[in-house]
Parts: structure tokens; C-alpha cells; sequence
């Protein structure tokens, strides 16, 4: 049971990072990607981040893990075309990524 739960508390994040993502791209970009796309590229970003070893990262000094937003981005695009699941541009994949992780910013803010 408190499996479930933790699979609708997902489903539930997951869908507001999406719609996060869909105010934060520029004006010219919205609409450009549906929601199954954005999904898509949000397990993309998961796959990065569990395949390239930023998880165990040691931190810096100041406590800051370097994450190179471009690199995730340009990670999506490559998965994309070998899963021939549609070319992307690398630049409009990077407001996608920004924008989640100017959504996962906000969610430390309010933890502050």
C-alpha cells in the first residue's frame, strides 16, 4: 500500500515538473513538445543522471556537485535519435533541461 503511494507521489512530481518546464520555456518553444515528449526527456535526465555517476559524486568544497547542463541536453538528443524517437535540437532541448532544474531549484527554496 505505501507503495502505491509513493508511485502516485511520483506520478504527481513528475506531472509538475512537466508543467513547470511547459512555463518555463521561452514563448517560441511552447507548444513545441507534448507532455509524452517532455516525459520521454525527463527519463532521459533520470537515465543521465543514474548512468554518468553524478549521483556519486563527491561535492566540492562549498558542498556543490558541477552538473554540465549542455552535456544532459546533448545526452538527450543522442538517445533520442538512436531510439528513433523523433531529432531535437540541442539548444531547445537545453531550456527542457533548465527548466527542470530550475523546477528542482525551487523545490530546495521552499525547503529553506
Amino acid at each position: 500500500m505505501a507503495q502505491d503511494a509513493d508511485f502516485l507521489e511520483d506520478d504527481i512530481d513528475t506531472e509538475r515538473t512537466v508543467a513547470y518546464i511547459k512555463d518555463y520555456l521561452p514563448q517560441e518553444l511552447k507548444g513545441k513538445f507534448s507532455d509524452e515528449e517532455l516525459y520521454y526527456f525527463l527519463d532521459l535526465m533520470d537515465d543521465y543522471y543514474a548512468e554518468s555517476g553524478i549521483l556519486d559524486a563527491e561535492p566540492d568544497s562549498d558542498g556543490t556537485v558541477e552538473i554540465d547542463l549542455e552535456e544532459i541536453a546533448a545526452y538527450i538528443v543522442e538517445q533520442s535519435q538512436k531510439e528513433e524517437m523523433g531529432t531535437f535540437d540541442p539548444e531547445e532541448i537545453l531550456f527542457v533541461v533548465q527548466g527542470e532544474w530550475e523546477y528542482v531549484e525551487s523545490l530546495d527554496d521552499d525547503d529553506a
